[in-house]
């Protein structure tokens, strides 16, 4: 009786630990299915790493470390403002023929939504505000010089492991560095992800950019791959790929590159 008494609490055992187990890859798995909405009512703080190069006739590279804090802000039972910031901090050698190296701060971009707190009809969740561009950049060759401001706008859908969208701004320039280029470009990016079981993101998107001032494109295509995994109680993902550039002015990047990133997730 004894035997059959042990033998019975090992089989309890280890069910319970699988249960375990499973509902801490579902929430993993949910984590890293929200940390693919853009408004998730989630504070994210990613910190992601590109790498690109072929500037110029002095084949110039640069790295960018862009810190990216996502925070919701409740302001009712209803909607959430999610405020988005892309701080990038710049190393690029030769980018404009023999230029030098510059390292420091880009130009920020801070966006601010507008979102429900539930999805709507056909669940499809949005988000709609400002976005402006703030001349911090502490080179010339790392930021526009120019301050600027316009409309910015998110659409997703998630279905099962699915999630599919677009994210999109414009911003014009309306005051800054008078001997500089008026800044007037279309932000626009595309997405599509799957999230598995055990929290594994593959990821495709464009980060596409019209200049209108310039009329020409910058068309990087990244494929990601990510994990999120968690340290004692802290969910933080990990996420490397490659990216494309299918377009690009003259002498701007080209060929591939690639991007990493560590995003730490609080959610609430």
């Amino acid at each position: 009786m004894a035997a059959k008494a042990d033998l019975a609490g090992a089989v309890l055992f280890a069910w319970m630990v699988s249960c375990g187990t499973a509902a801490a890859q579902d929430s993993s798995a949910d984590l890293a299915k929200k940390l693919t909405n853009p408004v998730a009512s989630m504070i994210s703080v990613p910190f992601q790493f590109n790498y690109d190069r072929g500037f110029g006739p002095e084949d110039g590279n640069r790295e960018t470390l862009n810190i990216q804090p996502v925070i919701p802000i409740s302001i009712n039972e209803d909607w959430n403002v999610i405020s988005r910031t892309i701080m990038p901090l710049i190393w690029q050698n030769d980018i404009a023929g023999p230029s030098g190296h510059q390292f420091g701060l880009g130009d920020i971009t801070q966006s601010l939504f507008l979102s429900p707190k539930q999805p709507g009809p056909g669940g499809l969740i949005w988000g709609l505000g400002p976005v402006f561009l703030i001349p911090t950049a502490t080179d010339e060759l790392t930021g526009s010089g120019k301050w600027g401001a316009g409309p910015t706008a998110v659409a997703l859908k998630q279905q099962g492991p699915w999630t599919y969208g677009m994210l999109a701004n414009h911003i014009w320039s309306f005051a800054g560095e008078d001997d500089r280029v008026d800044v007037n470009s279309t932000f626009l990016q595309p997405f599509v992800s799957y999230t598995t079981p055990d929290a594994w993101t593959f990821t495709l998107n464009t980060e596409s950019t019209y200049d209108w001032e310039g009329d020409q494109w910058s068309v990087p295509v990244n494929f990601t791959v990510g994990k999120l995994v968690k340290f004692d109680k802290q969910p933080v993902s990990f996420t490397a790929g490659l990216r494309y550039w299918a377009d690009a002015p003259e002498n701007a990047q080209e060929g591939l590159g690639f991007r990493f990133v560590v995003t730490f997730l609080f959610p609430q």
